[in-house]
């Protein structure tokens, strides 16, 4: 897409000017590059066709031996029920919690494979629709529409809706054969959130209310640090212990910096890095955990130095901030971003 938008600037502004010379030299120019243009849409849409394709095909194939490889167990395991007091072979196939654990996991990264593939179809159709629209526009023309009308909208990764299909029966699949009927539990473990989720107003509120916090308590931090009279040395040692901290928390926010520049960009860090589409922080989430831990730094730093008035020994303070980010990081509780926690904890 940018390198057919990057052709069709390229084009107008190469173009002769009509009062400088005759207009069938304009029209000409123009020709000239339609045809080109044309032929690189048709090349880039014979891609996309048979790459859609051989996905399909592929996915088509593994939802055939998955469904057989379950509907084999299920039999095996009604058969095992049901001669469960008569003498049998030990090695039978049977439905263990781990063997369901494991169909549930497959069908699961089927399902998202198929939602990727869905999202491959209709981002590709929405590029060519708007690239030919900004063709007819700059160029004041309409072949553009015409070529999508044509080419495009009768297309086989356009056209084809087996993936709907194939959606529509892993979805049944899951919920009739592995979650015996509930729909509401099934698609929670399947549902695959859209791209360019938008996140909800109250996130954006907190990611707003902490980093204002934090930008005035840092503040009260470099006035108190001036003027308030305090050893020497304790500062030059609080600096030490307190430094790390913050380093964590700037590298919080820096990372929040750059998924933001990569979503803006179209860059896809989740598909890039291997993380969990369904359940992976964003932009704001991390923002939003560097505000608060930055919230919780200033308090600290402030009761540090006004440790004296608050009748706390000073080095407490240092000392409680870097328990408090080390039991946040190892709380086995699920909350506070269980699943990004214990992800990180894997990393490292």
């Amino acid at each position: 897409l940018q390198e057919m938008k990057a052709m069709l600037y390229l084009t107008v502004e190469e173009a002769p000017s009509a009062e400088s010379v005759d207009p069938d030299i304009v029209t000409r120019h123009y020709r000239n590059f339609d045809e080109q243009f044309f032929h690189y849409c048709e090349k880039e849409l014979k891609k996309i066709n048979t790459f859609y394709a051989e996905k399909l095909a592929e996915a088509t194939r593994k939802f055939a031996t998955l469904s057989t490889e379950l509907k084999t167990t299920l039999t095996d395991n009604k058969q095992r029920q049901k001669s469960k007091h008569k003498q049998m072979d030990d090695d039978r196939p049977y439905m263990t919690s781990r063997k369901i654990h494991e169909f549930k996991t497959a069908f699961s990264e089927f399902y998202l494979s198929l939602i990727l593939l869905q999202n491959y179809q209709s981002l590709n159709h929405t590029g060519f629709r708007k690239i030919l629209k900004k063709h007819d526009k700059l160029l004041n023309v309409d072949i553009g529409g015409k070529w999508r009308v044509e080419k495009v909208e009768a297309s086989h990764f356009y056209t084809n809706k087996d993936i709907d299909k194939l959606i529509s029966d892993t979805e049944n699949t899951f919920i009739t054969k592995l979650e015996s009927g509930d729909r509401q539990k099934a698609m929670k473990k399947l549902r695959v959130p859209p791209l360019g989720e938008r996140r909800t107003p109250w996130t954006t509120f907190k990611v707003g209310l902490f980093s204002g916090s934090f930008i005035v308590l840092l503040i009260a931090v470099v006035l108190s640090a001036i003027f308030h009279e305090s050893g020497n040395e304790n500062f030059k040692v609080a600096f030490q212990l307190y430094r790390g901290p913050l380093l964590v928390i700037e590298f919080l926010f820096l990372i929040g910096v750059n998924v933001y520049g990569w979503r803006s960009s179209g860059v896809n860090h989740v598909l890039i890095f291997e993380l969990d589409p369904r359940n992976h922080l964003s932009e704001q989430d991390l923002m939003e955990l560097a505000s608060i831990f930055g919230v919780v730094w200033t308090l600290s730093v402030l009761s540090f130095i006004y440790s004296d008035s608050l009748s706390i020994p000073s080095f407490v303070n240092p000392l409680s901030l870097t328990i408090i980010m080390i039991i946040f990081l190892i709380n086995p509780l699920k909350v506070f971003r269980y699943d990004a926690r214990f992800w990180f904890l894997r990393i490292c």
